[in-house]
């Protein structure tokens, strides 16, 4: 009898430990793979670009990442509610924003982080982080401070020392790398060193209105495929195209004949990604492509 009890007991156990490691791996799969939808320099009612990028997120799940210049002129409240409401709007509640100039224009943003609220981070900070899958995302603000004594960055330095992850995104509106006319700034270069420094994986921007995929790089602009940053330029939200300058050394893919939006998936050590063209589009360009975690 003893016997016969303690063999149902133990077979209950393994059951029991069986169980669990399934409901493990089960939740282990969803939290690593994670879907992000980017693009920004978004929304103007004189446009219909927005409008067609609407579109495909209405088919295509994932967070989303706004790249800044969510309105496209002033940044008043009558152009969110008007032109960006209509369109990206009604998919706020899955957004996480961030500033661009045209989104500061006017009334320094104050629209801005009144019409996404929490989402947006501090109002008139604009910077903070969160957890997507096995991947952390730091979302930054290059409309303010981001020199090596401000707030911002040593706030950035404190994130990334508490979340050693091996995978890091980071978002913040102007470029660091572009070959578009226009878009590229000095103002975040302290922030790129200390992401290169942190073995961050990628940077997501906007502000140049094309698409532009580099190799990546050190903050000195040589290409490191080891230990550098890759920059992804995505400023096909819905605002008119502009046109490119000469192409880098380090650009793989570009284009500016279409809007669309850049769709990557998140897994453990590694990322896939693949340029989401707008379904008017007539343009034959196409970007996918996969690459490992340092």
């Amino acid at each position: 009898m003893r016997l016969h009890f303690f063999r149902r007991a133990l077979g209950l156990a393994l059951i029991g430990m069986l169980l669990v490691n399934l409901m493990a791996a089960s939740h282990s799969v969803y939290a690593q793979d994670a879907v992000i939808l980017a693009a920004g320099d978004i929304a103007a009612c004189i446009y219909t670009g927005d409008d067609q990028t609407a579109a495909l997120l209405d088919k295509l799940d994932g967070l989303i990442l706004a790249l800044g210049d969510t309105v496209q002129t002033k940044g008043a409240m009558e152009e969110y509610l008007n032109c960006f409401e209509p369109t990206w709007g009604r998919h706020k509640g899955r957004i996480r924003p961030i500033p661009g100039n045209h989104d500061y224009q006017g009334d320094g943003g104050k629209a801005y982080f009144e019409y996404f609220g929490e989402a947006a981070g501090e109002a008139g900070k604009g910077w903070y982080s969160f957890n997507y899958g096995a991947w952390h995302l730091i979302a930054l603000n290059s409309m303010v401070p981001a020199n090596s004594r401000s707030e911002q960055v040593a706030w950035l330095k404190a994130d990334l020392a508490a979340n050693p992850t091996p995978c890091t995104l980071v978002y913040f509106h102007h470029p660091v790398f572009s070959s578009g006319a226009g878009g590229l700034t000095s103002r975040m270069n302290t922030v790129l060193r200390v992401l290169y420094d942190a073995g961050v994986e990628l940077v997501l921007s906007g502000d140049a209105h094309h698409y532009e995929r580099f190799t990546p790089m050190t903050p000195d602009k040589l290409i490191d495929r080891e230990k550098g940053v890759r920059q992804f330029v995505v400023g096909t939200g819905g605002g008119y195209l502009t046109r490119l300058g000469n192409k880098w050394r380090a650009t793989e893919a570009r284009t500016n004949e279409t809007h669309g939006i850049l769709r990557l998936v998140l897994s453990a050590g590694s990322y896939s990604w693949e340029f989401v063209k707008v379904e008017a589009s007539t343009s034959d360009f196409e970007d996918s492509g996969s690459a490992p975690c340092h």
